[in-house]
């Protein structure tokens, strides 16, 4: 029976959806890919909000379900049947609504098992289609036969533009770059290798009396270079968020002068590599909001490049890799031996962590209890690595360590009343 009332709630929901599209006819920009997509459609928001009436997806609204709520600009309702119904009577007045409605929707489109973008893209018409990155163990291919499989999915995204419309690939991908060939739009590449159109190059970690403090880089396209600085976050990773916003911005006619402008104020949503404060005058590199193998080998190595007395990597589970999951998980231990002096394993699944014997490990079944030991065990001068799956919750590890607890509902995930009902 719920299963049957979700069913005909998301009926009526992208129905009218499809309504306010119809009517509004704003330009569509979809995100996709299986790392990067949340902070890269925030840093497009962000480039665009600045010229154009822009709406983005809150927080992670990614799903068939979570694509009319972002249209039609309601919040989930959770398990509230009453909630559902308030948002199907409010759904129905912001179509007859005469209201101003947003020229650009970014929206971010997640994908967890083959078919899934048949079901959206067929009334949700992208004009851009932006494609961040799949790697070899990409997350959510639990369902897919592999990597390949993922990918052809996640290429829908940009086989469905039109003539007139543009597709932003990532060129550091193979997987992706070869996604050029499957759309019958405009294509722009971007990345650090040479085959990308908008490129970073002069990577460097800005430092503040002596701690990481954000990052600054230059944006070359078509012979023109363009400084950037972006404070409270490190790691490379972080840079393709910020090419990817840079080509939409081109897309949109704007210049690498207001792209820069504007990235200036963007600021790095909670969970994705953010540095943070530490107890005990230790640095916490917070990297929380979920976890994959390609993620994961990004945020090692961006705690590699920090400067610290010991470098501590709390590691949790990651999850819905299915047949990989063994093997991505020694990997990731093995990586993270050569990094960190200390590793944590948080999981049933991070006992596949294999460090060698050169390396302190330890292992805890739940974060609350990692949680606990190192709010024992940081020091001054630590830099900490925090990084696991969502189911995990290694959120709780870094508000352990947080400097100022008292501001983890703005500076951490998963901290609204639902979240913390969960165990």
């Amino acid at each position: 029976m719920i299963q049957v009332l979700r069913l005909i709630v998301l009926w009526i929901l992208r129905a009218q959806a499809a309504l306010i599209i119809r009517r509004h006819k704003p330009i569509i920009i979809g995100v996709t890919g299986s790392v990067g997509k949340t902070s890269a459609k925030e840093a497009i928001a962000a480039v665009l909000a600045e010229h154009f009436r822009t709406r983005k997806s809150p927080k992670s609204y990614n799903s068939e379900l979570g694509l009319p709520l972002t249209i039609l600009g309601l919040e989930s309702a959770w398990n509230s049947p009453l909630g559902w119904l308030k948002n199907i009577i409010k759904g129905t007045l912001r179509v007859i609504s005469r209201d101003e409605y947003p020229e650009l929707l970014v929206l971010e489109m997640g994908v967890d098992r083959p078919g899934d973008f048949d079901k959206v893209l067929p009334w949700l018409k992208p004009d851009i289609g932006v494609v961040t990155m799949i790697g070899d163990m990409p997350v959510h291919v639990e369902f897919f036969d592999g990597p390949d499989a993922v990918a052809t999915e996640k290429a829908k995204l940009i086989g469905a533009l039109s003539e007139q419309g543009t597709a932003i690939i990532n060129a550091d991908d193979p997987r992706v770059f070869a996604m050029r060939k499957d759309t019958k739009g405009k294509v722009i590449t971007y990345g650090f290798s040479r085959q990308a159109e908008v490129k970073a190059s002069n990577v460097r970690m800005s430092l503040k009396k002596g701690r990481p403090d954000g990052m600054t880089f230059k944006i070359d396209y078509q012979g023109k270079t363009m400084p950037i600085r972006v404070p409270g976050v490190v790691g490379e990773q972080s840079i393709y968020a910020f090419l990817a916003a840079a080509a939409v911005g081109l897309a949109q006619d704007l210049n690498l002068i207001e792209i820069s402008e504007a990235l200036l104020k963007y600021e790095h949503p909670p969970g994705r590599l953010r540095l943070l404060d530490g107890r005990n005058n230790s640095l916490i590199l917070d990297d929380t909001y979920n976890s994959s193998p390609l993620a994961a080998l990004a945020a090692l190595e961006a705690l590699s490049k920090m400067p610290a007395l010991r470098r501590i990597a709390a590691l949790g589970d990651m999850l819905e890799l299915g047949k990989y999951t063994p093997e991505a998980h020694r990997m990731i231990g093995k990586r993270a031996a050569e990094v960190a002096d200390v590793v944590i394993g948080v999981g049933v699944r991070a006992k596949f962590m294999d460090t060698g014997d050169a390396t302190e490990f330890h292992w805890f079944a739940k974060s609350a209890e990692a949680a606990d030991f190192l709010g024992h065990f940081v020091r001054e001068g630590d830099a900490v690595l925090i990084k696991g799956s969502q189911g995990v919750r290694m959120e709780k590890v870094t508000k352990a360590l947080l400097l100022h607890s008292e501001d983890s509902h703005r500076l951490l995930v998963r901290q609204e009343d639902y979240w913390q009902k969960r165990p």
